[in-house]
């Protein structure tokens, strides 16, 4: 199985077009040593040539464009893309949809039931899709329970509802339902090795934690470094957990969740919001992850299991 990291950064991406937070501004003044990112999407594949891709973020183009497999040549208009899994119906995770609209059928389309519902009215995406290529909606189990995706050879997934939020522009924000963001676990049919995806995720809980301790790689929540970070900055009223998403240090934060997976797990950060300081590779907080045996996913990054 071979993971690609399209693209590592949470809703903005890095730098965030209009903030001059301490990472943004270094960046492009070249006072902090870090890396450009664009907003988070990953593709998935068990044979080097079929693809599965997970969200489809609005830098979805330039994605593409930097990573050659996903073009294949078969005819005139081809992709390697087979099918789209969405984990949640973010516009950060749903906008590149719009840019895929050429397609020449209906994209297979992977998502919850309360995802479809949100992309079919608060945005209603899923409508305006159908004038262009169209969707082919397939409805993701919540159960645990296996399922497969057609001219998707050698994986298998299962998907759990998070608690997380749901959308700004979704009724349901606030008051979440179960569906509304999910991890997934993506298994090599023939090896059954696992890898467990969530870039966002609020709360532990017994059953993602179990499938956390059951993956061989993790890929998980690392929005922001505290709680209160987009507090202290000025940038919201809301801490981290009131946007879905479990900070990585102070007590019950990733960091302690992440050092009690067994050794042999490794364990990458993904959806690193623009204000998070692990992001400066010189940063005390991203030698603290280095010392947790903690990775930072970056675009591009590339995971073999």
């Amino acid at each position: 199985m071979l993971i690609r990291i399209l693209g590592s950064g949470a809703g903005g991406g890095f730098p965030q077009w209009n903030c001059n937070c301490r990472n943004c501004a270094g960046l492009r003044n070249g006072t902090v040593r870090a890396t450009a990112r664009t907003q988070s999407s990953i593709a998935a594949s068990g044979d080097g040539e079929r693809w599965v891709l997970f969200n489809a973020s609005p830098d979805v183009l330039a994605q593409l464009r930097g990573f050659p497999a996903l073009h294949s040549a078969r005819d005139l208009r081809d992709t390697a893309i087979e099918a789209i899994v969405l984990i949640d119906a973010q516009i950060d995770h749903t906008t590149g949809l719009y840019m895929l609209r050429e397609h020449r059928k209906p994209w297979p389309l992977w998502c919850t039931a309360p995802v479809r519902e949100d992309l079919s009215t608060g945005n209603p995406l899923f409508g305006l899709l159908s004038h262009y290529c169209g969707l082919d909606w397939n409805e993701v189990p919540t159960d645990a329970s296996a399922f497969e995706i057609a001219r998707v050879r050698g994986l298998g997934f299962s998907a759990l509802p998070l608690i997380s939020n749901a959308p700004p522009y979704s009724p349901h924000r606030d008051h979440p339902r179960p569906g509304d963001n999910i991890g997934v676990t993506i298994t090599d049919s023939a090896s059954g090795r696992r890898l467990f995806y969530a870039p966002g995720l609020g709360e532990m809980e017994p059953a993602v934690w179990a499938a956390m301790q059951a993956a061989d790689c993790v890929l998980v929540d690392g929005t922001f470094w505290t709680d209160d970070e987009m507090i202290a900055l000025g940038a919201s009223p809301k801490r981290a957990v009131q946007m879905g998403h479990l900070a990585q240090s102070g007590p019950g934060g990733m960091i302690e969740w992440l050092d009690r997976l067994p050794a042999s797990t490794r364990k990458v950060l993904i959806h690193i919001n623009n204000t998070n300081p692990i992001l400066d590779e010189e940063s005390p907080e991203r030698a603290v992850l280095a010392a947790h045996g903690i990775e930072v996913a970056y675009d591009g990054m590339e995971i073999e299991l």
